[in-house]
């Protein structure tokens, strides 16, 4: 569900859509909604959980997959997923860490729960965005990093915590490899906090994870699992009413459209196509000790 504001600080309220990954872990889609599909290089947002799986239950197992003309980020507040991707990177990924994975020309990954995770239960939550890559960058060579906690810079002051996943904001800058202007952060609020969003990104957007917060000169307040996209050039300052946890996104759009199948993304649909039909004829490599996979939609 997508709302239009005519508010002069708020360009639009999103509300996302609700998808079934298989055995019964949701995920709410954000990004893209029929009214909005980017913000900034941004063309896929997802948040998952909390989710509750008990010691032995079925947990997180998406088999193999590909990707073309993007980055996907993994980000989590609590879990272990261990990705598995066609490069023969093997990395799990544990809460305040990040996973960057380039797709460019191609890649197939597998993101499961750890075996701690799947033996011993626990709760999974986080983040998975997607950024379209410039044109120039879409076929570029596939690759992966991993950011440790510990790199994440982090700014802590007057009730709010940041973290800066990906981009700059505010002064800091953070390690994680982009190739466009990006905003990414996790932002933890303090009732009563305020937090001033500056107006270096064309584009921004927040994300409410959870609590409730106002957005200061801006009728009416805004709560958890909205997507709250602003106007460019506005004066952003953002106060909680009560705790609240927010993911702030955003950065340049991109100058060409983009076309978005399933997991590709393209500037060309003749691109998409032949990734179908490369998918289809099991053109794609590999991941290393993995037979599994999932079907082209419709097959």
């Amino acid at each position: 569900m997508t709302q239009a504001s005519s508010d002069e600080l708020v360009e639009r309220l999103i509300l996302p859509s609700v998808k079934d990954l298989g055995g019964g872990f949701e995920v709410r889609r954000a990004l893209p909604s029929p009214m909005r599909q980017m913000v900034g290089p941004f063309i896929f947002l997802d948040s998952f959980g909390p989710a509750v799986f008990r010691e032995g239950e079925e947990s997180i197992d998406v088999r193999p997959h590909p990707h073309i003309g993007l980055s996907t980020l993994t980000y989590l507040i609590e879990g272990d997923i261990v990705h598995r991707d066609s490069e023969g990177y093997v990395q799990s990924i544990k809460p305040g860490e990040v996973n960057m994975m380039t797709a460019g020309r191609g890649i197939v990954h597998s993101e499961r729960a750890g075996d701690d995770f799947r033996l011993q239960g626990g709760t999974a939550y986080g983040f998975q965005s997607w950024l379209a890559l410039p044109t120039e960058l879409e076929e570029t060579d596939p690759g992966f990093q991993h950011v440790e906690a510990g790199d994440v810079p982090m700014v802590e002051g007057e009730g709010a915590t940041m973290r800066l996943l990906a981009g700059s904001l505010n002064g800091s800058k953070s390690p994680t490899k982009v190739f466009a202007e990006t905003l990414y952060a996790d932002l933890v609020l303090e009732a009563g906090a305020r937090y001033k969003l500056d107006t270096e990104h064309i584009e921004r957007a927040m994300y409410v994870a959870e609590g409730t917060v106002e957005v200061e000169k801006q009728d009416g307040s805004f709560g958890q699992d909205q997507l709250v996209v602003f106007q460019p050039g506005s004066e952003i300052v953002i106060k909680a009413i009560s705790n609240a946890r927010l993911m702030l996104l955003g950065g340049e759009p991109l100058s060409e459209k983009r076309h978005i199948y399933w997991n590709f993304v393209s500037h060309s649909k003749e691109r998409i196509e032949q990734a179908k039909e490369d998918w289809r004829e099991r053109r794609f490599p590999g991941v290393p000790g993995e037979t599994e996979f999932i079907p082209l939609p419709g097959r």
